[in-house]
């Protein structure tokens, strides 16, 4: 399910960058310039759709937004059942 939660993003990311042609695990979505602040609110919002429940923004955990692999693990964890080891 986790990796069919992150295509979700990832095709959501790719949508928005038509001149992009792939978004890596760890790649930096915002020094990328995949995302800026006015698509955060609505990255935020798919994140939260997906994950069926209002996420908290904290200090701590805002830094998982910035790559794939750190929604994956800390933002949708509890949906993608992250705690398995992955080797993408």
């Amino acid at each position: 399910m986790g990796t069919d939660v992150i295509e979700q993003v990832r095709a959501w990311l790719l949508a928005r960058n038509p001149e992009v042609t792939a978004v890596g695990w760890d790649e930096d979505l915002i020094d990328s310039r995949l995302i800026d602040s006015l698509d955060f609110p609505q990255l935020l919002l798919l994140l939260e759709e997906l994950a069926g429940h209002e996420l908290e923004l904290t200090a701590e955990n805002v830094v998982g937004f910035r790559t794939l692999r750190g929604i994956r693990d800390t933002v949708l964890a509890d949906i993608t059942g992250a705690g398995a080891v992955s080797h993408e």
